[in-house]
């Protein structure tokens, strides 16, 4: 029992050391100010480095001209463009190769995952060979191999190999025709929009007969035929035309078509398969998370083996898979700056290296690349969240 202070009855005062509450305070403190003392040093060591390299520090040189060109552009750029629309470039073309790396890799990864989870004994072995090789090489040798040992040991121009639908492969890049539409193509942009709303609407009327009628509807072929029936309609009544620019042989190398690069189609590609070794085996661990007591629920209802899996084993599987998807989605991100190894102009080729080269920026160059890869996981991880909310458990 502790002793009383005296006649008084109250305990004993302690010492504001002692305090818990106000010691956790004054470490904090600590804490926070030891933080902006290091920040403050930083910043004071790097403006008197700069004084005495005489360089000055601001954005100004944004507005220069750049001087040198980009190999590959979404956007119209010269050797006059300035050095704000090389940030741009390269920003497109990180988001580029970004986009599609997402797109393959989640359609690769969850068809490897399920495929290591199959009955089926040489399906799942090779499934299994497929994540075992590909996660235990380091990306940039991969790249390495697709871009030098794939790539440019494809043949020269004049031996292009002819390949379907009036493409062509060779050691420059891959050549494919290019749509070119009339500018009555915003009534297609228009089609889609409604293909789109057509989609949403009909997917929940079906989910909501499901409920009330235990009746299924079959979403997937009615909106691929409605899809495809309003945008022939919107086409030919808007009397749009489109046609097909194929690419053509000249003198040293094709004209005309679109060309991707090979440093584009080797990013691309070993982001992809890279990343669908670890989203796979994340799939994989989600669907064995999910009780095998739902799957024999799902077989005394007289659900089919691909029925089980598309509306019983799955949907629970997401709550375990969306958390580490996001952090697969941030790492191809972020990966994509490896193509600077392979000459793919992204942004830290484009931005970081050559821009930062050529004006010595060194602070506001790196400062805006790091926000610019910062701003993209903020956002995947907001969206990603959001989408996790949507399938997570509600309890009652």
């Amino acid at each position: 029992m502790a002793a009383l202070d005296g006649a008084s009855g109250n305990p004993p005062k302690t010492t504001f050391y002692n305090d818990p509450v106000i010691r956790g305070y004054i470490y904090q403190l600590l804490v926070a100010v030891l933080v902006i003392g290091f920040f403050t040093w930083i910043v004071i060591n790097a403006a008197q480095n700069l004084a005495a390299q005489n360089k000055s520090t601001g954005f100004d040189f944004l507005g220069r001209t750049s001087g040198f060109s980009i190999s590959f552009t979404l956007i119209p750029f010269d050797r006059t463009s300035y050095y704000w629309q090389a940030f741009v470039v390269g920003l497109l073309n990180t988001l580029l190769v970004a986009a599609i790396g997402i797109f393959f890799a989640t359609i690769l990864g969850f068809t490897i995952g399920i495929a290591r989870l199959s009955s089926n004994w040489l399906v799942s072995r090779l499934a299994t060979l497929y994540v075992e090789i590909i996660r235990n090489i380091p990306l940039l040798l991969q790249l390495f191999f697709w871009y030098f040992a794939v790539l440019k040991a494809m043949p020269a121009v004049r031996d292009s190999l002819a390949l379907p639908f009036g493409s062509f492969l060779n050691q420059r890049g891959f050549f494919v025709p290019r749509p070119v539409w009339d500018e009555r193509i915003v009534w297609m942009w228009l089609a889609l929009a409604i293909v789109v709303v057509f989609c949403f609407v009909l997917r929940r009327w079906a989910r909501r007969r499901l409920f009330e009628t235990g009746r299924r509807f079959p979403v997937f072929l009615t909106a691929l035929g409605g899809s495809i029936l309003i945008a022939l309609a919107v086409f030919l009544l808007s009397g749009a035309t489109v046609s097909f620019d194929f690419p053509e042989l000249q003198r040293f190398n094709f004209r005309g078509g679109l060309e991707l690069p090979p440093e584009f189609v080797a990013l691309a590609f070993g982001l992809s398969i890279y990343t669908a070794a670890f989203i796979a085996e994340t799939v994989r661990g989600g669907i064995k998370a999910v009780s095998r007591g739902q799957t024999e629920a799902a077989e005394s209802l007289g659900l089919k083996e691909g029925d089980r899996l598309r509306l019983v084993v799955l949907p629970q599987a997401m709550r375990v898979i969306v958390p580490p998807l996001t952090s697969q989605y941030l790492n191809l991100t972020k990966n994509s700056s490896l193509g600077a190894a392979i000459g793919y102009p992204e942004l830290v080729n484009v931005f970081a290296g050559t821009t930062l080269n050529q004006t010595g920026k060194a602070i506001e160059v790196i400062g805006m690349t790091m926000l610019v890869y910062l701003t993209f996981s903020l956002l995947t991880s907001a969206f990603m969240n959001w989408y996790n909310g949507r399938v997570a458990l509600v309890e009652r």
